[in-house]
């Protein structure tokens, strides 16, 4: 099996929205869409698919704000992580002065982490990975080394742990739980900047130093 995987950076903030599916397949995943939802469906329609579902890696703002327009023009079901359906919801509440307006949407189905989704002909382990946000999932394609990691890991950096639900003890422990159940050609597709792999973070990233084997 091989990935086909295009990555839109939308909105604002420079947010990786990704569009995923096994290759050839006219049924696609599309994990964290922040904005620009026309861009989003004329990517899927140049790829000849239909959108079977929508995975989100967590609920601030520049992650999920075109998933109401999405859901509606594909009718397909949203996963959200559990602790955070209520930002989902309501997410002009938890929105920066300045950016909006987004529509709020009730999620179809949540995440905790340990849930196997078969979606779109692909098998995808969830695994909790707070510390950047309180819910905060990743999404790891079985047989494909490649993960959907949301804000947890950037090439070089790591999430912010800033914001309400953030703590920094605890993004190192879901950082070292993603390095430790995956092989160093793993490759991450961040929420933010450029693709890496594990093994590069692992080696060069000065953030993850404290957990250098």
């Amino acid at each position: 099996m091989a990935l086909d995987v295009e990555m839109l950076t939308v909105g604002p903030l420079a947010e990786n929205c990704f569009v995923v599916r096994r290759e050839g397949s006219d049924r696609v995943l599309v994990v964290d869409p922040g904005e620009e939802p026309e861009r989003i469906l004329a990517a899927v329609g140049e790829m000849g698919a239909e959108v079977e579902a929508i995975l989100l890696t967590h609920c601030h703002f520049d992650h999920v704000g075109a998933v109401s327009p999405l859901a509606a023009a594909t009718g397909a079901p949203v996963y959200c992580p559990e602790a955070e359906v209520p930002v989902l919801a309501d997410i002009m509440s938890f929105t920066f002065p300045g950016y909006g307006p987004y529509e709020g949407y009730d999620a179809e189905e949540t995440v905790g982490g340990g849930e196997v989704l078969e979606l779109a002909a692909l098998e995808l382990d969830v695994i909790l990975t707070p510390g950047h946000s309180p819910g905060h999932v990743t999404y790891s394609v079985r047989g494909e080394n490649a993960i959907f990691s949301g804000d947890v890991l950037f090439q070089g950096s790591v999430g912010r742990v800033d914001l309400p639900g953030g703590d920094g003890p605890t993004l190192m422990a879901s950082i070292a739980t993603l390095l430790e159940s995956h092989p160093d050609e793993t490759v991450v597709h961040p929420g933010h900047m450029g693709m890496t792999t594990l093994g590069a973070e692992r080696a060069t990233n000065p953030f993850l130093a404290s957990l250098a084997r």
